[in-house]
């Protein structure tokens, strides 16, 4: 059983993509790019209309569904961020301290802007994630 995610990689460019989000998100977005670039060693791809992914891996669940998924990536979104880092962000989070403001999903770190955590934190979060085995399917 082989269903296809909705959300595929594209074509588009990712430098277009940033300048046509609002300008108060756009630093954020460059930095963004340019860390997760650095940390993951791939180059940015735009999945679907509005996430910004790095690297990639197939996947196949219990269930039977299988496809393929970024490693690490980013979302803007309504006046947020939504990171999208692993299959469980508590987890992952709870292995950087003193990261700064940020809300979790079930697998997204949220966080409104880059101001509101510590940099160099953040690019440990990353970095782990993006080391982090992905076996969890």
């Amino acid at each position: 059983m082989k269903n296809e995610n909705k959300t595929q990689p594209t074509n588009q460019d990712i430098a277009d993509f940033i300048a046509s989000l609002p300008q108060k998100q756009q630093p954020d977005a460059r930095v963004l790019t340019e860390i997760m670039q650095a940390i993951s060693g791939e180059q940015p791809v735009l999945w679907g209309s509005r996430i910004v992914g790095f690297g990639s891996y197939h996947y196949k669940s219990k269930s039977g569904r299988e496809g393929d998924w970024m490693r690490i990536g980013f979302a803007p979104g309504s006046g947020k961020f939504s990171l999208y880092l692993t299959l469980d962000a508590a987890e992952l989070t709870s292995q950087v301290k003193n990261l700064g403001k940020y809300k979790l999903g079930k697998g997204c770190v949220y966080i409104n802007k880059l101001a509101d955590v510590d940099l160099e934190k953040l690019k440990q979060l990353i970095h782990i994630a993006n080391q982090t085995e992905i076996s969890y399917l």
